[in-house]
């Protein structure tokens, strides 16, 4: 019996900064996962990622990650994927210096 398709969005890291980043709705890869593009068909998800693959001289491991549809946007329904919106965990700075 075939799985069901959840929810998912294109997320990798950006070649230079090392940053977090989703792919946006537009095209272009953002910081913020409210502004992903939240993919609810198989095939365009797959799609979004064969373009992402595409895409290394932007971003490094794009990879399609589980979520679900939030108030604001997509929101993580996996540890690691909500961990890594927080940045990074060595010492705050980056995104853990406003929290």
């Amino acid at each position: 019996m075939a799985s069901v398709f959840t929810p998912k969005v294109v997320t990798a890291n950006a070649l230079f900064e090392g940053d977090v980043v989703y792919l946006a709705a537009d095209g272009d890869w953002t910081r913020r996962l409210a502004e992903a593009d939240l993919f609810t068909n198989e095939a365009a998800a797959a799609l979004a990622l064969l373009d992402a693959e595409a895409r290394a001289h932007e971003v490094v491991g794009p990879y399609l990650a589980d979520m679900t549809a939030g108030p604001q946007g997509p929101q993580p329904t996996h540890f690691r994927e909500a961990f890594r919106t927080r940045g990074p965990s060595n010492y705050a700075h980056g995104k853990q210096e406003t929290v």
